[in-house]
């Protein structure tokens, strides 16, 4: 038995009516659609430009460069190790690396607002991991998120389509900050990268339409080319932001690696509980959204709206976020850009494999990820996320009880920018319209009990008590 044939077998390409040319074709797209984590995380970890003072991660001796250089080996490896737990052990065709959005937590608010020595935040972070690894073995993960209510279910990939779309289209300038509406569209026809981004958007959505296979990494290879060619012959500026810059890259971890142990010295009980309850609830439930999200679009979803033997991929994303504690970065996540690979055909966990293989390629590549602009491989965002949207055909929208959580659901992901938010206006929200329309019986008390929990959440997160 051949290599190929090995591969088919281990992975069921049969069952899952797909092949290896496919499943490879799906990893790549994956792979370019989050390799810019390779370079954001390190940022967003050392660099906190709104808190004077504060410099996130920092060591003695150390430039930022040479920090953020080891951070940027640190996402690799963590973001191959997670990734390839999802392939082995989970079979499923999910990406995992250190999450935007908890990264940013880490840094702005628990070092920076709180002034929480970072050892101690990965402490956090370690102890997060641990808590997922035992509540995934007994199944705690897997009961939780099966007590989602139907109409949310369905409306996490329609909420996560947008969410996605938001932020390809920030990346590549055409949606900017506006302080009266909050949003507006960019500079389309004067900023070089908004004029390239369009260019390469409507390029991608042209193939896509046309069947092309591989369209979106046709795509993302030929903005990139245009971005670097029309800059290498002077067309626009070399910092018109058309190019990336060369992350320096320190291959001795040693300064991070281990570094959460010392964390454990600098304990303050309440506070330290209250960190490791919000890393919880942000991982647990963006993690619940996007399997969801990401594997309504695969068809891996049952009639209830359920993802069989979804205890695998939870236990890989526990997994993911203990390693990258001990390497020395933030919580560990599935990314929503898996939807880029399922959308070109992959099925299995072969397409999580080449993920995991190309992150430790691009270690030797230094690193390959920042050879792609991030403006080119966020055009897989927009294209997946307008396609995503579809699956809200799936939700009864002549329901009320169904419409008002469902909606809620799609509307509160993109505008706060997060995952388990929108999710969480969703669960509030249906058993108080069930109750109102005299439908109470339809919620189980654990319905009830997971929306109260949501509503100490908020409380917690919002009063100021993790920034007193």
């Amino acid at each position: 038995m051949g290599l190929a044939d090995s591969l088919s077998a281990f992975f069921e390409f049969e069952e899952n009516d797909t092949d290896l040319r496919t499943e490879v074709l799906a990893g790549v797209t994956t792979f370019l659609t989050m390799s810019y984590i390779v370079v954001v995380n390190p940022s967003i970890l050392t660099d906190q430009p709104y808190i004077e003072g504060v410099d996130g991660i920092a060591l003695q001796g150390y430039s930022a460069g040479q920090v953020e250089g080891m951070l940027a080996i640190v996402t690799i490896i963590a973001a191959a190790t997670a990734t390839l737990v999802m392939a082995f052990y989970a079979n499923r065709p999910f990406g995992q690396a250190p999450g935007l959005g908890l990264n940013a937590f880490f840094a702005f608010t628990v070092v920076g607002a709180l002034g929480i020595p970072w050892q101690t935040a990965l402490a956090a972070v370690f102890v997060e991991g641990l808590l997922f690894i035992v509540l995934t073995a007994v199944g705690a993960r897997e009961y939780v998120i099966k007590l989602f209510p139907e109409p949310v279910k369905f409306a996490v990939g329609t909420g996560i389509g947008l969410f996605l779309a938001l932020i390809g289209l920030q990346a590549m300038n055409l949606v900017v900050p506006d302080p009266a509406t909050y949003v507006t569209l960019g500079p389309v026809a004067s900023d070089p990268v908004a004029i390239v981004s369009v260019v390469g958007l409507l390029l991608t959505f042209v193939l896509y339409a046309a069947g092309v296979r591989g369209s979106i990494i046709v795509g993302i290879l030929l903005t990139s080319v245009v971005g670097w060619g029309l800059t290498a012959a002077g067309v626009f500026a070399s910092d018109a932001g058309l190019v990336t810059e060369t992350t320096p890259v320190t291959y001795d971890i040693s300064p991070l690696a281990g570094a959460f142990v010392s964390g454990f010295g600098n304990v303050e009980a309440f506070t330290f509980a209250l960190v490791v309850f919000t890393f919880f609830f942000v991982d647990f439930f963006d993690t619940a959204g996007t399997l969801t999200g990401v594997s309504q679009i695969a068809g891996f979803l049952d009639e209830e709206g359920n993802l069989p033997e979804i205890d695998r991929p939870l236990m890989a994303d526990a997994v993911g976020t203990t390693v990258g504690s001990m390497l020395g970065t933030s919580t560990v996540t599935t990314y929503i850009e898996s939807a880029s690979g399922v959308e070109e055909g992959g099925r299995t966990g072969m397409t999580a494999l080449v993920v995991a293989v190309l992150f430790l390629l691009s270690l030797a590549l230094v690193p390959l990820a920042a050879a792609i602009p991030q403006y080119a491989s966020h055009i897989a965002l927009v294209v997946i996320g307008v396609v995503m949207m579809q699956n809200v055909v799936d939700i009864d929208w002549d329901d009320i009880t169904q419409t008002v959580p469902a909606g809620m659901t799609v509307l509160v992901m993109p505008f706060t920018f997060s995952i388990a938010y929108g999710i969480a206006a969703g669960i509030i929200s249906y058993p108080l319209v069930k109750l109102g329309a005299g439908e109470a019986r339809d919620v189980s008390v654990g319905q009830w009990l997971l929306a109260g929990a949501f509503v100490v959440y908020f409380v917690v997160r919002t009063s100021g008590v993790l920034t007193a």
